[in-house]
């Protein structure tokens, strides 16, 4: 008998579950926007990841003020939204080679995601994350003006667009222009405050720069 309770919970605690995701997939991307300005924390949070899910670039914006919400998972949720509408471009052909290049930098494989994302580039050069991609691949290929390169034509298109501003820090520091990576890395933060790695290098930055101002005097 205890079997048949369990067995009968576990399928009640199924059905909830399937209900639950097949509500979610019924929210409209003006649904979700909406949800973002709830008072609940748990429906922002849902807001978000709907919009990660079938959001468009003009969504971005509010997922970006989201960034600054006070609820932890909600910003996590607002960010994880934002890099999926990046990653789409609306082209189905564009985005299959998308996950190629994706998957070749996860490789380890530079020269082919280089030759991938050159590509992508070339089929769709208003797609902003194409350009960011290959600006990640030639730092990783230590080629600093060739990503410098890219990340300019990633701001030209996408102008809050936090990857590319910490990639241009990480870029300044490789150089040794310690103060142009400073600045880099606080718009950055202005952006998007969540970024752990990016903060701790922008006070790492702080302390160096202060230690030689301090030595010059």
């Amino acid at each position: 008998m205890m079997l048949v309770k369990l067995s009968f919970s576990f399928l009640i605690t199924i059905a909830l579950l399937a209900a639950a995701a097949s509500h979610a997939q019924d929210v409209t991307r003006a649904q979700a926007a909406r949800l973002l300005a709830s008072d609940d924390a748990q429906e922002r949070r849902g807001g978000a990841s709907r919009l990660g899910e079938i959001g468009t670039m003009p969504d971005v914006p509010l997922l970006l003020r989201e960034l600054h919400d006070p609820d932890q998972d909600a910003r996590d949720e607002a960010q994880q939204a934002i890099w999926r509408i990046w990653s789409r471009s609306g082209n189905p052909e564009v985005d299959k080679l998308y996950e190629t290049g994706v998957q070749q930098m996860g490789a380890g494989d530079l020269d082919d995601a280089i030759a991938t994302f050159t590509r992508i580039i070339k089929m769709k050069p208003d797609f902003a994350e194409g350009w960011n991609k290959r600006a990640t691949l030639y730092f990783l290929a230590g080629d600093m003006h060739k990503s410098l390169a890219d990340c300019d034509e990633v701001m030209k298109r996408n102008p809050y667009h936090f990857g590319a501003l910490s990639g241009y820090m990480q870029i300044y520091i490789r150089l040794e222009y310690y103060d142009r990576a400073l600045e880099y890395g606080r718009r950055a933060l202005e952006v998007n405050p969540n970024l752990g790695g990016v903060r701790q290098s922008v006070e790492l930055l702080e302390h160096a720069i202060e230690q030689r101002r301090n030595r010059t005097i």
